[in-house]
């Protein structure tokens, strides 16, 4: 049983996890430059309107991944007008493909970059940011050399969150990319077809790779935090 096991992580498919974690890399990207104007926003506005977009940026906390999967479904189909003018103009086909992955992903992990961030800017000393503006820097370089450096563990958190997060995606990815070899069949998918052919025992190694490397990386971020805290304490 022993010499089984180790033929097949010797000949285990890594495309699986290569996927991932391409996926997971360009979403936390993407999201970094959506979600830090939106975060700066939110921490720094006092509209009656915040409460609905903070309502907006979360939606995907509560909601189930199956309704996710489904609007962007019928929003991002070829009969759809976003899917109707991307694939004439372009060529581009949004759904059943990386790129669907992508947009799907995106949606579903915003709230996990949007929420360390704003917390992290609601943190700061609105003084040190007075300072920053009276001394005739903008905005953009108040959030860029100013409030973006003295949110560390947020900054750390929003994206190791975000990018595990999206590691483990399975119900929209699967409604909105299907499970295609090589396009779209990530980690979280290839686990789900072994169990259902009752290959137990690459569904225990897929799995144990994925537990030891959220767990590992989970462990670094609280180490880094817990360290910034200490600094901060004896400072």
């Amino acid at each position: 049983m022993i010499n089984t096991i180790i033929e097949k992580i010797l000949s285990l498919n890594i495309e699986p996890f290569f996927l991932s974690f391409k996926l997971a890399s360009i979403t936390t990207f993407i999201l970094f430059i959506l979600c830090v104007p939106l975060a700066w926003y939110l921490s720094q506005t006092q509209s009656k309107l915040k409460p609905f977009f903070e309502t907006l940026s979360a939606l995907a906390i509560v909601l189930p991944p199956s309704v996710i999967g489904f609007y962007l479904l019928i929003a991002l189909s070829p009969n759809s007008m976003i899917g109707a003018f991307f694939d004439d103009m372009f060529g581009i086909k949004l759904i059943f493909n990386f790129t669907s992955l992508v947009i799907a992903s995106c949606f579903y992990s915003m709230p996990f970059m949007v929420q360390p961030l704003q917390n992290g800017f609601e943190s700061l000393n609105k003084h040190m940011l007075e300072a920053s503006y009276i001394s005739g820097k903008s905005t953009f370089k108040t959030v860029l050399k100013v409030a973006l450096p003295n949110i560390k563990p947020a900054l750390l958190s929003a994206i190791v969150i975000t990018f595990a997060h999206t590691v483990g995606e399975f119900g929209v990815v699967l409604m909105i990319g299907g499970s295609i070899e090589g396009s779209t069949k990530v980690a979280s998918l290839a686990i789900y077809e072994f169990v259902e052919i009752m290959d137990y025992e690459l569904a225990h190694i897929y799995s144990a790779i994925m537990l030891s490397s959220s767990f590992v990386v989970l462990f670094f971020v609280y180490l880094f935090n817990a360290k910034q805290k200490k600094l901060k304490s004896k400072s």
